[in-house]
């Protein structure tokens, strides 16, 4: 997959690149809104992680310029945490998925997968492991077909997991994915959300997807 990171924050471009890299991907780096954007539109990517706050055109611009060419690049827009206004409006100008900083690689390769494939018409947005399936569009959720109720909560904890499955999150990685960097590691929310995902997903079903592994974190168990 061949992906261009316009992003100004060198140390971040520089995290970015070598997990990219790492796993096989073809990353090309842009430092500047006004080259990036020109990058974008000359060259053939398949993907682009893109900076909000950058020198020149800013992401948003870049984003919306994109699409009023009907140009169909998947892209992954980065974000302040805070700034739930922003990423509101990169959705509605034609995001397909956004990461608030900071971020686990791990996570930016997951949801690059899921882009390009929903790009491809593959997974039109649902993420499937086993008979669970998750619709990222209408948030149902079902197992062998039968439907779940989820609360929101419950839904974005469900979808980190199915996102990488076989990956195994740490307590502190679900923390910070789900409640954000400023909640309290010391409640057991954690645990009470695990359990209350089992009941509804593993209750009724021979095969139990979600998985503790003792003295690490948990996972959902990868389809055989």
């Amino acid at each position: 997959m061949r992906v261009l990171v316009i992003e100004d924050e060198k140390k971040i471009a520089t995290f970015v690149r070598k997990g990219l890299e790492a796993e096989g991907f073809v990353v090309e780096v842009s430092n500047h809104g006004d080259e990036g954007y020109l990058l974008a539109t000359t060259r053939p990517y398949d993907a682009v992680v893109l900076d909000i706050m950058l020198p020149g055109r800013d992401g948003l611009s870049i984003l919306r310029n994109l699409r009023d060419r009907k140009a169909p690049l998947p892209v992954i827009l980065l974000t302040a945490r805070s700034e739930l206004n922003e990423r509101l409006e990169g959705l509605n100008l034609g995001a397909d998925d956004y990461l608030a900083k900071p971020f686990y690689i791990e996570e930016l390769i997951a949801r690059l997968h899921a882009v390009t494939r929903r790009a491809s018409g593959a997974t039109q947005g649902i993420l499937t492991v086993g008979n669970l399936s998750m619709n990222l569009l209408t948030r149902e959720v079902k197992r062998a077909g039968a439907a779940i109720e989820l609360t929101p909560r419950e839904f974005t904890l469900l979808e980190h997991l199915m996102r990488s499955p076989g990956r195994v999150l740490t307590r502190a990685q679900i923390c910070e994915q789900v409640w954000g960097y400023d909640f309290d590691p010391g409640t057991n929310l954690v645990e009470v959300y695990i359990q209350r995902l089992r009941k509804k997903i593993d209750a009724d079903d021979p095969v139990e997807l979600i998985e503790t592994i003792r003295g690490v974190g948990y996972r959902v168990r990868p389809a055989p």
